[in-house]
């Protein structure tokens, strides 16, 4: 009866832990997300959280405590494992592994604790919440140029984290407006803008040149609450933060449409949205190679204009990769193309990306996406996607250097 009940509330969302002898499985820490459908011995059935996402989406994370030297064997309801199996960590989520190659099973993988293993987190991505930043920001803590602001707070109270690198402040030749978790799930994003920032706040040309000819404007967790929460932010009811700005019910998209016209000043800006697409899988474009998955493509802009920026700045990219994460220009998915489409945007709402292509004086307006796990056959891990964000800022630096006046 107590094994039943117990189930039954986790179902409900009225507990967060779930216990079978000695091992405990739980989501009670920032971004875990997860519902224990049963534990039998060592076979452990699961399903992610949906919470008030509209259909379907995959982000879960949980804990499991007290399986020390025991091999347990997790399955879930759903496709929800991702290119390389789930995310591992051993230390509290200070670092990541995937715990397979890419083409790993989509419902179920095995782990084997070892006998020190007293507690391990395990994520269908490497989770990046507030923690996570601070740790990255602790780096730079005595970088003049990095300051740490808040540009409001959430709906549940939390500091909404905005990161300034003003450079010129008011003399800068060019805004630039960065953000990411607009989908709270999306965090690999997250890591490839930390790498713009360390490039930015670099001794390198790329980082001097920025610093010396930009004001920037980052946002690393557009939903707060969600990221902490452990939501899958995408879709949510009754619209997305991504799909807020025209109506604005959000805290953080009140702020950003409020003060980036005052900040920006109607000088010459670059807007950014960093983003991840679904777990796994391609896309039904004319080319095989466009908008897929488990590539990284920029988002084409319905404007024709707009979309030559996207276009210029993407021959750039490629030509001065340096890091893992492959990338060609042919990878962007036109606007009119798989779900990049009229019947996908049209609906009453208004993009990050759309509303910053609106803006006087816009030189770049885009959104990108960033595989979770496997990019062009490639892993993404934190490191390889911190590379990516240092390969960004370099591609930053010369799509505004060579700008014709």
């Amino acid at each position: 009866m107590m094994k039943h009940l117990l189930t039954y509330l986790l179902l409900l969302g009225l507990t967060t832990m779930v216990v079978a002898g000695d091992v405990k499985i739980d989501a009670d820490f920032p971004g875990g997300n997860i519902q224990v459908l049963g534990i039998d011995g060592d076979n452990v059935r699961l399903q992610r959280d949906i919470r008030d996402t509209e259909g379907d989406w995959f982000y879960w994370s949980f804990r499991v405590r007290g399986a020390e030297g025991r091999t347990l064997n997790f399955e879930f309801a759903g496709d929800v494992i991702g290119t390389c199996g789930p995310a591992v960590s051993r230390d509290d989520g200070v670092t990541w592994r995937w715990l397979g190659d890419i083409g790993f099973s989509q419902r179920k993988f095995e782990y084997a604790f070892d006998p020190d293993e007293k507690e391990v987190l395990f994520g269908m991505g490497m989770n990046h919440t507030e923690k996570d930043l601070k740790r990255f920001l602790e780096k730079h803590q005595d970088n003049p140029n990095l300051k740490l602001e808040t540009l409001c707070q959430s709906k549940k109270g939390r500091d909404v984290e905005l990161l300034r690198i003003p450079g010129r402040g008011k003399d800068a030749d060019f805004k630039v407006f960065l953000s990411s978790r607009h989908h709270c799930c999306e965090m690999m994003a997250t890591y490839t803008l930390e790498g713009i920032i360390d490039a930015v706040l670099s001794e390198s040309d790329d980082g001097t040149w920025l610093r010396d000819h930009c004001d920037f404007f980052i946002m690393p967790f557009v939903d707060k609450d969600g990221v902490e929460d452990g939501d899958q932010g995408k879709n949510r009811k009754p619209h997305d933060h991504n799909r807020d700005y025209w109506k604005r019910i959000y805290p953080e998209v009140q702020a950003i449409t409020e003060q980036v016209p005052v900040w920006q000043a109607g000088n010459p800006i670059f807007w950014f949205d960093m983003h991840c697409p679904w777990l796994r899988g391609g896309a039904d474009g004319d080319k095989p190679e466009q908008g897929t998955n488990e590539d990284l493509y920029l988002v084409g802009s319905e404007s024709e204009e707009v979309w030559k920026m996207q276009q210029r700045f993407g021959k750039i990219l490629e030509t001065i990769m340096k890091g893992s994460i492959p990338y060609k220009e042919s990878f962007n998915l036109p606007y009119g193309k798989s779900w990049n489409s009229a019947a996908n945007t049209d609906s009453g709402l208004q993009s990050n990306s759309q509303w910053g292509s609106t803006l006087p004086n816009r030189v770049f307006a885009s959104s990108i996406e960033i595989p979770y796990a496997n990019a062009s056959g490639v892993v993404v891990d934190a490191d390889s996607a911190r590379m990516l964000g240092n390969d960004l800022a370099g591609a930053i630096r010369v799509y505004l250097e060579t700008l014709e006046n």
